[in-house]
């Protein structure tokens, strides 16, 4: 069903060029369609702020529930910003303190860039738990991406991720090891996921705290777990919103970093991602970054282009059924029993009846 342009979001007008299906704010109002509100808490830096607020939206507005989706994107202080970054947000993200007076059905929580190995001491650390500890309480269900599992692992369930002394970066297989879940009902029992890190909550230790795990990948680990009551927090470690071409503009990036002597090592390939054609066009490519940096000219045009007819999207279908399903579920827990308040209508400690 639809997303709502309620506001002048620009990523509103650039999923409709898309072909997503997009109403307009005053369209929706004349149906008689149930609606969701869902929170996107997008910590994302600048580079990446509105290519994930289209990921997340995209996959929402592709889901086949019966509802109209009203999609509020907020973010936290004392992260770092551009002037345009910041005047994204503050033109068209709304604050934390009118989604808690609006209230939510569900929220997601993106990742974050960190500096220096110790979530604690990051700018967005106390803010995060803030938003976490209230929609524990008053959000029916809250998906966690990649950072933000490792947070909350850390500061709910005192589980810190352990540094892999490498960046686990690629495509990689998964498997279904819990298929009586509502989450993963329907999604093929093996499927692949994006992942992009340097750090992992290994198995042992979402087990340890009780959480339920879901999917994981015998090179990248855990992928998908859910919370003691099975519902209540999402976990993701993978990055299954990615688009296709999202490993390439990281890879891109990490280029430039190299180029500009911010990093002493050129980027390894994502693995499981780039054909053997890619993988020797971008060689050749490198060696005229290094002959351009030895001559002290100017960054060699990235072969993008050329690159990106060849690059598919094996996860896609996989990550929308997934939140099909998780979008199902926040529906049926917030509008089946509607007239009773939420901690009245559910099982707090298992909402799913597991």
């Amino acid at each position: 069903m639809p997303l709502v342009a309620h506001s002048k979001l620009p990523s509103f007008a650039r999923l409709r060029a898309e072909g997503e299906s997009v109403l307009d704010g005053n369209d929706a109002l004349q149906q008689d369609i149930r609606e969701l509100h869902i929170g996107l808490l997008n910590m994302m830096p600048d580079a990446a702020l509105e290519a994930t607020e289209r990921q997340f939206f995209r996959l929402i507005g592709e889901s086949n529930q019966i509802a109209q989706f009203y999609l509020h994107p907020f973010s936290i202080p004392n992260l770092q910003r551009s002037d345009e970054g910041q005047a994204h947000i503050d033109n068209y993200y709304e604050s934390f303190e009118q989604i808690k007076d609006a209230g939510l059905d569900a929220l997601i929580i993106t990742g974050a860039n960190v500096t220096g190995p110790d979530l604690a001491s990051q700018p967005f650390w106390q803010p995060l738990i803030e938003v976490i500890d209230w929609a524990y309480d008053n959000v029916t269900s809250t998906l966690c991406s990649c950072l933000t599992t490792h947070a909350v692992l850390e500061f709910r369930y005192q589980q810190k991720r352990r540094p892999l002394g490498f960046k686990r970066w690629g495509v990689y297989p998964h498997k279904v090891i819990n298929r009586n879940h509502p989450l993963v009902a329907g999604v093929n029992t093996r499927f692949d996921v994006p992942h992009s890190r340097y750090n992992q909550i290994d198995k042992q230790q979402f087990e340890k705290s009780g959480l339920h795990v879901l999917a994981e990948s015998e090179e990248a680990g855990v992928h998908l777990a859910v919370s003691e009551d099975q519902f209540r927090l999402v976990f993701f470690q993978g990055h299954p919103e990615y688009d296709a071409i999202s490993l390439l503009k990281e890879y891109k990036r990490e280029v430039m970093l190299f180029f500009n002597q911010e990093t002493d090592s050129y980027p390894p390939f994502p693995e499981n991602y780039l054909t053997k054609q890619a993988q020797a066009i971008l060689n050749e490519y490198q060696a005229q970054v290094r002959a351009a940096i030895a001559a002290k000219q100017p960054l060699p045009e990235f072969p993008e282009q050329v690159i990106v007819p060849d690059i598919d999207n094996t996860w896609h279908d996989s990550a929308e059924a997934l939140i099909n399903n998780w979008i199902g579920q926040v529906y049926q827990l917030t509008h089946i029993e509607r007239n009773k308040p939420f901690k009245e209508s559910i099982d707090p400690n298992n909402p799913l009846n597991l």
